[in-house]
């Protein structure tokens, strides 16, 4: 398959990031190899510090058909390693990021925050058997017809969609590939994960080992 065919849709949910888009932008775009055909799509959740300015300043430097803004009127929930996600053409569905295979990592998260990650992983691994080895990661590469697939079968929202959208995939035979990555924590800001969020992601783990 010749990706010079296909165009890639990246997609980038933000809340609160009027630090780090324009960074993540010029990453993409310095890292992607020049004829891979690519749109970001910045879906942002009503950030009130003024990202949505920020993503239209670089719409201007980049072209409005390079960068296209989804804003949403609140939020609702939820790069250089971009080119080792077109093992999709060797006929995967599916290819995913994993921290937790030889030649992954993560940097600059302290260490509880490393145990709570890999807690979180071992213990969906036990009940739901998903077939990859890190299921609260986002950095995907999904087929177009494969995610529309998958995603009308999903209900959860926030950081439990993730693991669901894999989970719905295995369970329906999609054929998934993963690629160690070395997850770089943000450089400005702070993590919006809290203890909401891991009392949603326990609940998630119960409803999708009874639905799935």
């Amino acid at each position: 398959m010749d990706s010079a065919k296909n165009k890639y849709s990246i997609i980038v949910p933000t809340y609160n990031e009027r630090l780090n888009i324009a960074l993540i932008v010029y990453l993409i775009f310095k890292h992607l190899c020049r004829d891979v055909d690519f749109e970001i799509i910045v879906v942002d959740d009503g950030s009130p510090d003024g990202t949505q300015e920020v993503v239209k300043h670089l719409q201007k430097l980049y072209g409005e058909d390079r960068i296209l803004l989804r804003p949403r009127a609140k939020k609702l929930g939820l790069a250089e390693i971009l080119a080792k996600l077109h093992q999709l053409e060797t006929g995967a569905s599916i290819v995913t990021g994993t921290r937790y295979v030889t030649g992954g990592s993560v940097h600059g998260w302290n260490l509880m925050r490393k145990l709570t990650s890999r807690g979180a992983n071992v213990l969906a691994q036990t009940l739901l058997w998903p077939g990859v080895s890190d299921l609260t990661g986002s950095f995907r590469l999904y087929k177009k017809s494969v995610l529309k697939d998958v995603i009308s079968s999903c209900v959860s929202k926030g950081y439990v969609f993730q693991m669901e959208m894999i989970v719905r995939a295995s369970r329906k035979g999609y054929r998934m590939e993963e690629v160690p990555i070395t997850f770089v924590d943000r450089v400005f800001g702070s993590s919006k994960i809290g203890g909401s969020e891991i009392v949603e992601y326990l609940k998630g783990l119960i409803y999708l080992m009874i639905t799935t």
